[in-house]
């Protein structure tokens, strides 16, 4: 066994799969950065609210006021020197910092793309990407052709993990026998030319999206991996990205993945591709250099090795964290983040939160809006640790403003992919002395119903 993984670990292959990657990775994150800013969703998402959600264990990341458009900036800027392969390892080691850094801001943000751009990044620090057709080489006079063959393995397994955990997540009675949420979804999608009105509102049509997601998540990384169905399953990876991207507004994470799937396919079709770039290149008369060819010498592989073993552990333990917490995952939402559960459910909540001085019992209600955006509001109404950490904030703000013995309960109600709305949390618990942890939330009020399934 020893024996087998030593040879797998000194194996080498083309380095332009990786290269291309880079570039494709590059490119997509100087996009995303450069749009997120021209929508003004900086100043709307992170510089207006008065109050950001955090993450627990990392409440002491927040904006920092205007300099968060210089955060965006030095993002940008990284991205950059990552597609031309400038200060590579710098380069991407900053990407990673800063992105994570704007991604656990402000959790009402979240979103399972930004998620898999920080762990896809987290991992390309490790990768050799700057070894072939990059400023790097190019300044060095010296390029490497051949790298290990992990380090790409190490990107289609990340990849396959997404998609084939988002399968599994699809395995369950509300997905499969209600179609739901696309039963919600689909027919609000009736403007859509040709398709909208003659498809969006059949129910066939729900659940056959429905199913064809679900063995598109479980089946493709295996049909990219052989050889013999590569071509089509990236036509399928098209068709099915770019359909998602007209449905759902789910920005540049559908073309991300589009270009990310181009690592499973051979060097010769990656070598195409560069010289496609190489004759843009001589277009701008841009003087080509002799660069010497050798082989990439892994030189950091005993501390590298274990760290993406590591890596790659919490990777494929985590989505099944959620086994540890009773209850319906869905409603309780214990365990349900940072496990690639993709637009899996429609809920929506009501929370009414009122102060009462213990010792008198006096009480007034909150109106949100004083303190919350309209967006805010939304995604805090139905997920209970946003409301626990708005429950604090309110309590230490109205205990600031004078007012003693504060107590803060909340009346909350919840829908979840169609059914009636229902009482969510314990109105009789004082949300103020309650603590924030990884322990269930014995506050949270039973699902009157069930949902089969991981």
């Amino acid at each position: 066994m020893q024996t087998k993984l030593k040879s797998y670990l000194n194996r080498t292959t083309s380095a332009a799969p990786l290269a291309v990657f880079r570039i494709g990775f590059g490119a997509m994150m100087l996009a995303s950065i450069i749009r997120f800013w021209s929508l003004g969703w900086i100043d709307k998402l992170y510089l207006q609210p008065k109050f950001q959600f955090s993450y627990y264990g990392f409440e002491w990341i927040k904006p920092i006021g205007n300099y968060t458009y210089l955060l965006f900036a030095i993002a940008g800027l990284a991205a950059l020197f990552v597609l031309i392969g400038f200060k590579y390892r710098i380069a991407v080691i900053t990407f990673f910092l800063s992105f994570t850094y704007i991604e656990l801001m402000d959790k009402t943000t979240y979103l399972n793309h930004y998620y898999f751009i920080s762990v896809l990044s987290f991992l390309m620090c490790f990768l050799p990407a700057n070894a072939y057709f990059s400023l790097d080489a190019f300044i060095k006079k010296t390029q490497y052709k051949q790298i290990p063959k992990w380090t790409i393995d190490s990107i289609k397994l990340l990849l396959g993990m997404v998609y084939f955990y988002a399968g599994l997540a699809k395995l369950n009675s509300d997905w499969l026998f209600k179609a739901m949420p696309l039963k919600i979804w689909l027919p609000s999608k009736y403007d859509i030319p040709i398709i909208g009105e003659t498809l969006m509102h059949k129910e066939w049509f729900h659940f056959a999206m429905s199913w064809s997601g679900m063995l598109y998540d479980l089946a493709i990384p295996f049909l990219l991996l052989y050889k013999k169905t590569r071509t089509v399953a990236f036509i399928i990876v098209i068709i099915f990205h770019v359909f998602t991207r007209i449905l759902f507004p789910i920005g540049m994470f559908p073309y991300i993945m589009i270009v990310s799937t181009l690592i499973f396919f051979d060097a010769n079709i990656h070598e195409k591709i560069l010289n496609v770039f190489r004759k843009g290149i001589s277009l701008l008369k841009l003087k080509a250099t002799e660069l010497n060819t050798q082989v990439y010498n892994y030189s950091n592989r005993k501390i590298s090795i274990p760290i993406l073993v590591v890596f790659f552990t919490l990777q494929l333990a985590m989505p099944w964290r959620y086994l540890l917490y009773p209850n319906e995952l869905f409603w309780t939402e214990e365990g349900y983040r940072f496990s690639w559960r993709v637009m899996l459910m429609e809920k929506a909540g009501y929370a009414n939160f009122k102060i009462v001085n213990s010792e008198t019992n006096d009480f007034f209600y909150v109106n949100n809006l004083d303190f919350l955006t309209p967006f805010q509001e939304k995604q805090m109404s139905f997920q209970p640790d946003f409301i626990l950490e708005y429950a604090h904030y309110l309590g230490d703000h109205f205990k600031s403003q004078g007012h003693e013995n504060v107590q803060v309960f909340v009346e909350c109600f919840a829908a979840l992919n169609g059914r009636m709305s229902q009482p969510y949390i314990d109105p009789k618990i004082d949300l103020y002395n309650e603590k924030e942890s990884f322990n269930h939330k014995k506050w949270i009020l039973p699902f009157n119903d069930e949902i089969k399934g991981l």
